[in-house]
């Protein structure tokens, strides 16, 4: 087993972190070409900004994955945390304009959306909080705060909990899809803290 998992981590070394941001912009153009084209059905609009929203989620999963399997599995995917969080907020960004610019349309409806449906507020603030962590998802940002880029980005948990929160607003009823992700994100989230609570404790304990 130890010998597979470095054997994984080693080609993972060997990969470039380009082709999730090339995948990422190829999969949304190609939504976007759905659209045109006839092939997200009779509610173009509506499905392209579901399948962007969606997409969003799947990338931010795929974030909160990093850790606990680097953690619990010594699968290290650390290379890739970036464009993985960078690739989420494009998809996030691409659902708030097809929302605003081909949904909603007027700026003052935008505006009294986001006030009156509170599964829209949910959704603005989870993307507010993301616009400062892609800003500063760059080494130079790194260097300049320091210690506070750290701090800075644990808003990422609450970005991901809105986010999901979002989600399941957004569904009529229970539905099973919304659910599982509300779950998946609990779940990593919930281990995440309980790694850092760890590693607090063990760093209390060395000293």
């Amino acid at each position: 087993m130890s010998r597979l998992r470095d054997g994984l981590n080693g080609g993972l070394r060997r990969m470039p972190a380009w082709p999730i941001y090339a995948g990422s912009a190829g999969y949304a153009a190609w939504l976007f070409w759905l659209g045109l084209t006839g092939g997200l059905g009779v509610e173009p609009v509506e499905a392209l900004e579901h399948a962007l929203g969606k997409a969003a989620l799947y990338m931010l999963v795929a974030g909160l994955a990093v850790t606990p399997l680097r953690r619990l599995a010594g699968l290290n995917l650390v290379k890739f945390r970036r464009a993985i969080g960078l690739s989420c907020f494009l998809f996030v960004c691409l659902h708030l304009l097809v929302w605003a610019f081909l949904d909603v349309q007027f700026i003052g409806e935008i505006w009294a959306d986001i006030l009156k449906r509170p599964y829209i507020t949910v959704g603005m603030a989870a993307f507010v909080l993301m616009v400062p962590l892609a800003l500063t998802s760059n080494q130079m940002a790194v260097r300049q705060l320091g210690p506070r880029w750290r701090r800075l980005h644990r808003l990422t948990y609450a970005a991901a909990a809105l986010g999901v929160l979002h989600y399941v607003m957004l569904s009529k009823g229970w539905q099973p899809e919304p659910m599982v992700f509300a779950l998946v994100v609990t779940g990593l989230l919930a281990l995440r803290v309980r790694v850092r609570n760890g590693a607090t404790r063990g760093a209390v304990r060395g000293r």
